[in-house]
């Protein structure tokens, strides 16, 4: 599944990281009003921490997310060592 986020803000800490707030895009384009179609609503905040991502996310821009399911790992049984 794809969504398409704005940024609104993106506030740098202090101590170091950023906090990311983003939301459903709603104007700009006939491809922003179909996807805002889908997910009227909604809000994303990431607290990053990696200082080579700290400037990946401007505000303003738009960003696709992309999802997919992880599938559940099977059950690892522990091996007998003699």
């Amino acid at each position: 599944m794809r969504a398409k986020f704005l940024v609104e803000s993106v506030t740098n800490h202090a101590g170091g990281g950023n906090t990311v707030n983003l939301r459903p895009v709603n104007t700009g384009s006939e491809e922003n009003k179909s996807f805002w179609q889908y997910t009227p609503s909604g809000k994303l905040e990431m607290f990053i921490n990696n200082p080579n991502a700290a400037n990946f996310f401007q505000p303003g821009a738009e960003y696709y997310l992309d999802f997919t399911q992880v599938q559940p790992l099977e059950e690892v049984k522990p091996t007998k060592t003699y």
